[in-house]
């Protein structure tokens, strides 16, 4: 709902609610934050709302797929869906501080009336380090993927700064090489990058993946189109590679 007024955007939700019996509210990102899509409405109907957060494994029609399609058919006493052919997703509650952090357009709707929220989450092989476990309460320590909901970005590049990677990085393989062809944009990938399957190539926020890997922190120090760096898989540090240097001007 970019660049729809308040007032706007609150009158879209509730002719939403009207008609289907629910909004799906699709944030993108943005600040170093993974996407997250989540429902207003179905607490009116049952008593919680859906919230879908990270699963970059899944595009972003496909989230809304899933929202769409569980909300349309959500019972408080079923635990998991199967939505071919993306697979099995189960739901599950989630802790109210979650809520008060991501769905700020669901708080706003609901005004001080509490938002209780159930989380969907896809089966182990869809599983992305973007995923947060929403049953525990949200801390930057306990989700640091998340962190950037509170804590501040300090770090020496753009907060826009985003990363081309693999699924393999994005379920936690180790990254082993990294290089830096934008000013806003690096590629790391677990693996050799040219091999890489064109359908199992995703664009993340850096943040994602230095919140995954605090060991990623060097490559901030890339030069746009210096030298790379690389790593052996299995243990090792940083060692440079290609032309130039690993320091900013």
């Amino acid at each position: 709902m970019a660049g729809l007024s308040r007032q706007s955007a609150l009158e879209l939700i509730r002719a939403n609610i009207a008609r289907y019996g629910y909004h799906v509210y699709t944030v993108t990102g943005g600040d170093q934050l993974p996407r997250f899509v989540y429902t207003i409405g179905l607490s009116e109907r049952i008593g919680s709302e859906l919230i879908f957060a990270g699963a970059i494994f899944f595009t972003g029609k496909e989230a809304t797929r899933v929202v769409d399609t569980i909300a349309k058919d959500w019972e408080s006493n079923k635990a998991s869906y199967t939505i071919e052919p993306l697979g099995r997703f189960s739901v599950r509650e989630a802790d109210p501080s979650w809520s008060n952090a991501l769905m700020l357009g669901a708080v706003d709707y609901y005004g001080s009336k509490p938002v209780r929220s159930h989380q969907i989450v896809p089966e182990p092989a869809y599983w992305t380090v973007d995923i947060p476990d929403m049953r525990k309460p949200w801390s930057a320590a306990g989700e640091p993927v998340w962190q950037w909901l509170q804590v501040p970005w300090s770090l020496p590049v753009p907060l826009t700064s985003t990363a081309v990677t693999d699924l393999a990085a994005l379920r936690g393989e180790r990254v082993t090489e990294a290089a830096r062809w934008e000013e806003d944009q690096w590629e790391l990938f677990a693996g050799e990058g040219p091999d890489v399957p064109k359908d199992e190539i995703r664009i993340v926020p850096l943040g994602t993946l230095l919140g995954a890997d605090p060991s990623l922190l060097p490559v901030t120090s890339i030069s746009v189109g210096g030298t790379g760096l690389i790593r052996d898989p299995d243990e090792g540090e940083w060692e440079p590679w290609g032309s130039g240097d690993t320091s900013e001007e």
